[in-house]
């Protein structure tokens, strides 16, 4: 009895993996399509999306191939997040479950049928449905080189080779990738604030005609003037649900470049009553010096110390200095700072103007929001610096 158990378990455990490495041939009047979706309101939907569609009325099939797939509550997600190890997942699902969701959150959907014969049909096929197998599903997401839209296009030059050509006729000039991300996010707005601050110059090289469908609205456009043997991919288009983009509804009141323009103030205003009273706010020197360091020294560790390309040579801890959050603690000291400050000071302000140099040669760009942050700190640089020119002297004397 035991055996027969045995032998029958081991039967249907063979034929469940047989079934499941059977991917049904598509009959002659199946399609694929690349379905790209309008933005939404927040962040992580400020750029669309880009998803396949297969369909055969035939067998009955309608699904869309989703690479954009990933889950809140994977184990470590944020810290996997941080570190630049963030798993998405291709997922599977229904058409019109796709479908609903974008129809919930008012976002356009529009879909390119490809042409391709019933063979180039089902090798498409058969690749997505092998990709979707739990053992190749999962993958590692990088906003800018490895997303659900750059995917597309890899799957379409695996598929076809030198078959497959990106044409680049439409585009009128080269951009960099952080001026394409800025294409679609206002640039005075706290998303647009925090990707500049993170993404290091790696990001303001031009991107080529293939690069630039990291953002599906460019993939879209790109798919229009996309040829395979000679002719456009694309067979033809349509509209599936009709919305407008959504609208900036924010206002300079909440943006950060208001809050950077009333703390620049604030920092003008205490500097001069210290300079006209001999004194000093240690509360506004810990605070700026503190806020700083820290934010140095995570730009400093995205760097070096994550696998995010995006963030690599990033030369925004040269004015946010990572070591401030070291003399942040001697500024609260109401007794005299100590006289080595006074060079540490001046290496600062020294690396405020390297940063503006990189900033002009366009080595990096730095975002005009931060030019308030900037004179801030080099307005409490040279306050401190005039602070403890008489205890220098004195000691030279």
């Amino acid at each position: 009895m035991k055996n027969t158990l045995v032998i029958t378990a081991a039967l249907l455990l063979f034929l469940f993996q047989h079934s499941r490495a059977q991917t049904p041939k598509l009959s002659n009047k199946a399609q694929i399509s690349v379905l790209t979706c309008g933005a939404g309101n927040v962040l992580y939907t400020a750029f669309g999306h880009t998803a396949f569609r297969v369909q055969d009325a035939t067998k009955g099939i309608d699904v869309v191939y989703n690479y954009g797939t990933f889950d809140f509550n994977r184990p470590n997600f944020f810290l996997n997040f941080a570190k630049g190890k963030l798993v998405y997942s291709l997922s599977r699902r229904r058409f019109d479950t796709f479908l609903f969701e974008y129809e919930n959150e008012k976002r356009w959907v529009r879909e390119q049928l490809l042409a391709l014969n019933t063979e180039e049909v089902n090798t498409l096929f058969q690749f997505l449905e092998n990709n979707y197998q739990p053992e190749n599903r999962d993958y590692l997401y990088d906003p800018l080189f490895n997303n659900c839209s750059t995917i597309s296009g890899d799957i379409l030059k695996n598929t076809f080779g030198e078959r497959l050509v990106f044409e680049n006729g439409h585009i009128d000039k080269p951009l960099s990738f952080r001026s394409l991300v800025h294409q679609h996010i206002n640039t005075n707005s706290w998303g647009a604030f925090g990707i500049d601050i993170a993404f290091g110059g790696v990001t303001d090289r031009s991107a080529t005609t293939e690069e630039r469908m990291f953002l599906p609205y460019k993939a879209m456009k790109q798919l229009e003037h996309t040829s395979k043997d000679g002719k456009p991919i694309v067979e033809r288009e349509r509209v599936i649900l009709n919305y407008p983009d959504p609208t900036d509804r924010s206002t300079f009141i909440t943006s950060p470049l208001f809050w950077f323009i009333l703390l620049l103030l604030f920092v003008v205003i205490v500097t001069y009553l210290d300079f006209t009273h001999s004194g000093r706010h240690h509360w506004l020197d810990f605070g700026l010096f503190l806020v700083s360091g820290i934010t140095g020294l995570v730009i400093l560790l995205l760097w070096v110390a994550t696998d995010h390309i995006v963030t690599h040579q990033n030369f925004n801890f040269l004015w946010l200095l990572p070591t401030n959050l070291i003399i942040s603690f001697y500024m609260l000291s109401k007794k005299q700072l100590p006289k080595w400050l006074y060079n540490y000071l001046a290496i600062a302000l020294g690396l405020l103007t390297a940063i503006l140099i990189i900033w002009l040669l366009k080595i990096q760009i730095v975002s005009w929001v931060c030019i308030p942050l900037l004179l801030a700190l080099g307005i409490r640089y040279l306050f401190l610096l005039h602070h403890l020119k008489p205890i220098i002297g004195t000691t030279n004397a």
